[in-house]
């Protein structure tokens, strides 16, 4: 983390300081931000300060401060519960308005990481506790253009492989020879393996009712063959093995064979226009220099699936901000789970994946595609869209 970009942030926001604090963990946004020394050992609390002018300290547990001997900032250090709060304020200095990692009415579950006791005690101690949502996202789900770059080759594998899983599908009930989901989600690790990407968790294949569920994980005990005549959803995401490289994830859906049920067809026009949909609104605002929060990018997609009359069917948010995890820490598409209010920002990806799931018709659809906020518009970066079921 750049401690000067973070400053310019603060004066900006007319925020004192950034008070990172954690304790065995509970912050991964701090155990990720604060330049930590290696190798040391963290047993106690511990806070990073980094005002908005001046220069960042630590305070840390004296039986802790031999791990900090080579840090270039100032060390302040406690012992008691006494001198931990007195510590806090001598760290602080005359701030008054401090960031944490805090959310109002936990509305933003990804920053919401300090707990409710210590957000009293700094109150108590006469700071104003502010949300860092805002501050994580510019740190954080910034892409660098070494990022960018590395988002893009993702992509552009992911729709690769989407292409080879399909395939595979199709051969397999032309030469009519049994397959299952498990085999095409090993399938499509094996392919992540062979082009150097890694993944969190292994792809969703799902078929028929399981592509309803929208977490659904093939397993041997209860996969569903493929057969002709199904309906197959295929979700995968995965990233580069290097450093700081950017997920891809897709979303595409197909059926097998040329006769599309009208059904499924008419709810596949409704998600597909509730996708673009939604990049219409996030092109709209930013082209015209206009603030976009992620819950309005969410309204948008959302309303043409309930003007269709699918509301109750499209169960979770539009889109989740995409970084070095899957789920990163910018702004989220959610005006359902959360109201994200967070704003729309230059050098932030994301997905947009509405859907509608129909477990008692037998099938779901989803679309999932990423987007790149650039300085002048946003960008799909998982080219070509999906506007029509692939056949197979």
């Amino acid at each position: 983390m750049d401690d000067s970009k973070v400053q310019a942030l603060l004066r900006e926001m007319h925020i004192d300081g950034w008070l990172l604090y954690d304790f065995e963990g509970m912050n991964p946004v701090a155990r990720q931000l604060a330049p930590l020394p290696a190798g040391g050992i963290l047993t106690r609390r511990w806070l990073y300060w980094i005002p908005a002018y001046g220069q960042p300290a630590w305070l840390v547990h004296s039986i802790e401060a031999g791990g900090f001997r080579d840090a270039t900032e100032p060390l302040h250090t406690y012992i008691s519960w006494q001198s931990w709060q007195k510590g806090i304020r001598t760290l602080v200095g005359n701030a008054q308005r401090i960031a944490v990692e805090y959310s109002p009415g936990n509305a933003i579950p990804y920053v919401s990481r300090v707990d409710a006791g210590t957000v009293e005690m700094l109150r108590s101690l006469g700071l104003e506790v502010l949300s860092s949502a805002d501050l994580v996202q510019a740190v954080e789900a910034v892409l660098t253009p070494e990022q960018l770059a590395s988002h893009r080759r993702a992509a552009k594998a992911l729709l690769e492989i989407k292409d080879a899983a399909f395939d595979l599908v199709r051969q397999r009930l032309q030469a009519k020879v049994s397959l299952g989901e498990v085999e095409v989600q090993q399938f499509i690790m094996n392919q992540f393996a062979t082009r150097g990407l890694e993944t969190g968790h292994p792809p969703i294949v799902g078929v028929n009712a399981h592509a309803a569920d929208p977490h659904y994980a093939p397993n041997p005990r209860e996969e569903a063959p493929i057969r002709p005549g199904d309906f197959l959803l295929i979700d995968l995401w995965a990233k580069e093995k290097a450093p700081g490289a950017i997920y891809g994830d897709i979303t595409w859906v197909g059926y097998g064979g040329d006769a599309v049920p009208a059904r499924i067809q008419d709810v596949f026009e409704v998600v597909r226009q509730a996708r673009d949909a939604a990049v219409a609104r996030a092109q709209a605002g930013v082209q015209a220099g206009e603030p976009v929060y992620g819950y309005q990018v969410d309204d948008a997609a959302r309303e043409v699936i309930e003007k269709a009359g699918f509301g109750a069917y499209f169960i979770h948010r539009t889109g989740h901000n995409i970084g070095v995890e899957t789920h990163g820490n910018g702004v989220n598409m959610d005006n359902l789970e959360t109201q994200d209010r967070r704003r729309l920002v230059p050098g932030i990806c994301f997905s947009v994946e509405p859907g509608i799931y129909l477990p008692d018709e037998g099938f779901g659809v989803r679309l999932e595609i990423d987007v790149y906020v650039g300085k002048d518009g946003v960008e799909v970066t998982t080219l070509p869209l999906q506007n029509s079921l692939i056949r197979f």
